[in-house]
């Protein structure tokens, strides 16, 4: 749970730090709007994708499921700047599938925390072996850094591409090929 008042203590006195006026007409409200809304991109500080993952249906296909180009905004935890991208996610059933809004929900829990791209990689692939035990996840995150495009390097439109791989998709290069045609990935 996000709390409020010190984001507003915070966030006065790094606005003093930098020179600035906290009472002045176009700042005086500027604690209470960054409070807000810190309490909704860090929303998934309180949340499990357990939560969401649970909800499955049985199946008798394994074939392939893929969710490609879940839109998602994150915060760098390093430098507080987001990093914003798409999310492909792949899994073969094994007698379990998750509605397709709980994959993009998955992504949201793990995107909605101060994050580092190959951790949130990593977690979302492994949350999903995890509750629905699949015979297998690819899980692609391509991603634009602001601390990298509008600060240090200042490299704007360069992009992070990130990949967990899990169960069956590590030994069959088919399935990879598969994944990566169906992004429009093609090797």
């Amino acid at each position: 749970m996000v709390d409020q008042e010190k984001i507003k203590k915070a966030v006065k006195l790094l606005l003093e730090g930098i020179g600035e006026d906290p009472d002045r007409e176009g700042l005086a409200q500027t604690p209470e709007r960054i409070a807000r809304m810190y309490s909704e991109i860090f929303d998934g500080m309180s949340k499990d994708a357990k939560e969401h993952l649970s909800r499955r249906f049985t199946v008798e296909s394994n074939e392939m499921v893929l969710e490609k180009d879940i839109t998602f905004y994150s915060m760098c935890e390093h430098h507080l700047m987001p990093f914003f991208g798409k999310v492909h996610v792949a899994y073969l059933p094994d007698g379990y599938v998750a509605g397709l809004s709980k994959l993009a929900r998955t992504v949201e829990v793990y995107a909605g925390r101060p994050q580092i791209q190959e951790r949130m990689t990593s977690q979302i692939a492994d949350a999903i072996m995890g509750e629905l035990q699949p015979q297998g996840v690819m899980v692609m995150v391509e991603a634009e850094h602001l601390c990298m495009t509008m600060r240090g390097v200042k490299k704007p439109g360069s992009r992070t591409v990130t990949v967990a791989v899990r169960g069956i998709f590590r030994e069959e290069t088919v399935l990879r090929s598969q994944f990566m045609a169906c992004i429009g990935r093609e090797r």
